[in-house]
């Protein structure tokens, strides 16, 4: 038990958190795509980033003064795993075919200039489309999975940040 009464210390576990959750997303990921040949598309990648984003401010967060300014870390924490479970809802509703998605579009829209750029277009392997389901667990694929976890983590970040910022 800390002084003032409280289970935990907010102010160091908060931070470890994050980069632990942030780790551990990543590393399924790529153990996905590596051992299993799961392969991402665009909007897989994208939701990686804000992974590595969220995992880069936890480390800040670590060497950020308590209190105030780590809180307020955290905080931004939560921001970036905000954006990625908004994008991860987005993917959701472009493998349902709620709507299209421009980010996986298949670019051939625009003629090659010279033959290098066409021969390059000819050579280059094809993104993989974003409404292509690789892996399901009860049916409900990972960037579904991905909209829940990352809302979570949000969660708990802004409550974290919260609850750092009223500490004596």
């Amino acid at each position: 038990m800390n002084r003032d009464g409280s289970r935990f210390d907010l102010d160091r576990l908060a931070p470890w958190a994050v980069v632990a959750a942030s780790g551990f997303a990543l590393a399924l990921a790529y153990t996905a795509e590596i051992g299993f040949g799961v392969e991402p598309c665009p909007l897989c990648l994208y939701q990686r980033a804000a992974y590595a984003v969220a995992g880069l401010i936890g480390l800040l967060a670590l060497v950020a003064a308590p209190g105030e300014r780590r809180a307020l870390v955290v905080g931004l924490a939560g921001v970036a795993y905000a954006v990625g479970a908004g994008i991860a809802l987005y993917h959701v509703g472009v493998e349902q075919h709620w709507w299209a998605s421009a980010v996986c579009a298949a670019g051939g829209d625009k003629a090659p200039d010279t033959v290098a750029e066409l021969r390059a277009m000819l050579t280059a392997k094809p993104a993989k489309a974003c409404d292509e389901k690789d892996w399901t667990l009860f049916g409900v694929s990972m960037a579904t999975y991905n909209v829940g976890m990352m809302t979570a983590l949000a969660l708990g970040c802004f409550w974290s940040a919260q609850r750092m910022r009223e500490k004596p």
